[in-house]
């Protein structure tokens, strides 16, 4: 099928922007390099996505009639480089296939940036800014260049040599720092210490210094690949490289700065403090990273780091374990996590990042279905409140207030997310909750920009990455929340969530038989958690097992006399199998229950044959 046409230009695949107009290839915002016949097979492929396009085809539209002599090692040559500019394989395509001796096959979803929208946030710098690839003048699209093709390439050549394009956006990747004490129980605070890194060096000066996120970078802890390749495959112009050595009441920390291109070191350092001194050393290695690159700080940066005070360390302990914990987005991680952060609070009831890490785990809590909205929400509004009272300019703590709002159904919701992304347009977390507010709110479009956004910022976030096939999937676009789903489920086979959206999207696009065997999965690696049990007896009530669908019923119900089951999941089974008064009378439960999932009722696809019925519309207004 052909690609959706772009009345902007733009269309995306996976973590990529093609523009045509600008003829401009982006990953995750950053301009990507590929010469203009490369471009242009890219381009006719996405146009034709899902479509043959033959080597006669290509070489027509794309190659001029006097060079056919070198059209197959041209083509070779290009379509090389395109793979190249996306990190494909020829073996184990994920965009370009080759069909043998006939020609090539994008195969990767291709979505068109909508015309108009409604209003949405200023996009971030980042994510439209080039990279340092010097531009061609404006003498090479001129007529006489056409005609003296060879006379305008030793022009722009030349010119090119000796003109030097405006400063562009300096790109940094902190790498995962080491753990030199080699104690696994000391992992969360390498891990949370790097973490930080890239927070604070995120802040310093967005128009000039994009600091990739932690996600992207996960994968390179401890890898030998050489400073230029990492550079090379994150497109960081520089690498911070550090380690960390913890004993008692005392941290030994080094940190060094790489130039990516020749592996060059640019600065060095070790540090011997206090636990106590943490937070000021952070803010001497900024300034001093800062300084190395050229890079001036923002007027409010100067001031943040002027004014930072000595932590409490067992309090600033305790907040990297709840992270640590928090990250891993299960039921015993969040539990844990939100136990830290207390911890983290009692010791210093001014932390205010500690009672966002607070809020978002009670948030988790209750969006998972690990316990009752009723229980988790009202602490977690409570945190999120006093973190912005702490900082107001606090992304995070806004992002926090933002997602607790949307789980009690407010609206005003969007207000908190739009102020998180004003304060740092580059926090993924926050790119992630307003998609899925969007999204339930039937706005699909910008709800797959920000999901585009939040997983160009952190591509090896798996709960990111499940969103954005959640976000298909609320918009029926089953095929393509599938293949998000595999893509998700391949970076890591045990991670539940990835596995529940996967199966759900079988069930509705008709494949119940590969849906349960996901869903079953993600209930075995979930601990059973009760709202992934209810799809199970979603995809037995789709196939028409419906004695199958009523024991799984009669398991949750069971399983209600000892933790928390979401009355929404039961009207789900009660949906599927068509029996409209159990489903009314387990909706009106989950309203009362002010079940967090209620939210999704406009959208979820398992509702879909009771939209036109009085009693639905009713519920509608109600949660609305």
């Amino acid at each position: 099928m052909q690609a959706p046409t772009s009345p902007t230009g733009i269309v995306y695949f996976g973590v990529f922007q093609l523009d045509l107009n600008a003829r401009e290839l982006h990953k995750a915002g950053i301009k990507i390099k590929l010469q203009e016949q490369p471009f242009r097979v890219l381009a006719l492929l996405a146009e034709h996505a899902g479509q043959v396009v033959t080597r006669e085809e290509l070489q027509k539209k794309v190659w001029p009639t006097d060079v056919y002599v070198a059209f197959d090692q041209g083509l070779n040559n290009a379509i090389k480089k395109v793979r190249d500019a996306l990190g494909d394989s020829a073996d184990s395509p994920r965009f370009v296939e080759t069909l043998a001796r006939h020609g090539y096959r994008f195969i990767a979803p291709v979505t068109a940036a909508p015309a108009s929208a409604e209003p949405l946030p200023p996009s971030p710098p980042q994510l439209h800014r080039g990279s340092r690839a010097l531009r061609k003048p404006a003498l090479i699209g001129s007529a006489a260049a056409c005609v003296l093709t060879a006379l305008a390439y030793w022009a722009w050549h030349g010119s090119a040599m000796r003109v030097r394009p405006a400063p562009e956006r300096v790109i940094l990747a902190v790498l995962p720092f080491d753990n030199l004490s080699r104690d696994p129980d000391q992992e969360f605070f390498s891990d949370g210490l790097t973490e930080e890194m890239i927070t604070q060096l995120g802040k310093l000066n967005p128009a000039r210094l994009l600091v990739i996120a932690r996600g992207s970078v996960a994968k390179y802890k401890g890898s030998s690949l050489p400073a230029s390749q990492i550079g090379q495959e994150l497109h960081a112009d520089y690498l911070v490289q550090g380690s960390v050595r913890r004993a008692a009441d005392r941290v030994r920390i080094t940190v060094q700065l790489i130039q990516a291109r020749d592996q060059t070191d640019l600065w060095a350092e070790s540090y011997d403090r206090e636990l106590k001194d943490i937070l000021v050393l952070q803010d001497s290695v900024t300034r001093t990273i800062a300084n190395q690159i050229h890079v001036t700080l923002a007027p409010g940066e100067q001031t943040q780091l002027a004014s930072r005070v000595r932590l409490d360390p067992d309090a600033h302990e305790a907040y990297l374990k709840g992270r640590y914990y928090w990250n891993k987005r299960t039921a015993a991680g969040m539990e844990k996590a939100a136990i830290y952060f207390q911890q983290a609070i009692s010791k210093d009831p001014a932390y205010g990042a500690a009672y966002s890490g607070l809020a978002d785990s009670n948030s988790g809590l209750a969006w998972h279905g690990f316990a009752s909205p009723a229980e988790t929400l009202p602490m977690a509004k409570a945190a999120a409140l006093k973190a912005i009272e702490i900082d107001p300019q606090s992304a995070e703590a806004h992002a926090s207030l933002g997602l607790v709002l949307h789980h009690e159904w407010s609206s005003e919701a969007e207000r908190e997310f739009r102020r998180a992304l004003q304060l740092d347009p580059s926090y993924a977390n926050a790119h992630h909750w307003f998609g899925d507010y969007l999204s339930v709110r039937g706005r699909h479009d910008q709800a797959l920009l920000e999901a585009r956004q939040a997983l160009g910022l952190e591509p090896l976030n798996l709960m990111i990455g499940t969103w954005v096939g959640l976000r298909y999937y609320l918009a029926r676009q089953y095929d393509r929340a599938i293949e998000q789903g595999q893509s998700t489920v391949e970076l890591d086979p045990s991670f539940a969530a990835a596995h529940l959206i996967l199966g759900e999207a079988y069930v509705q696009a008709g494949r119940s038989d590969r849906g349960l065997a996901e869903l079953q999965s993600a209930v075995s690696l979930s601990g059973s958690n009760p709202l992934y049990l209810a799809q199970v007896g979603v995809a037995y009530a789709s196939a028409g097992r419906k004695t199958d669908a009523l024991q799984i019923i009669a398991q949750l119900q069971a399983t209600a006399s000892n933790r928390y089951v979401s009355p929404y999941g039961l009207a789900q089974i009660y949906a599927a199998l068509d029996d409209k008064e159990q489903t009314y009378r387990w909706l009106q439960a989950a309203y009362h229950d002010h079940a967090v999932w209620m939210t999704y009722l406009g959208v979820d696809p398992v509702f879909d044959r009771l939209r036109s019925d009085q009693r639905f519309q009713e519920m509608l207004r109600r949660v609305r």
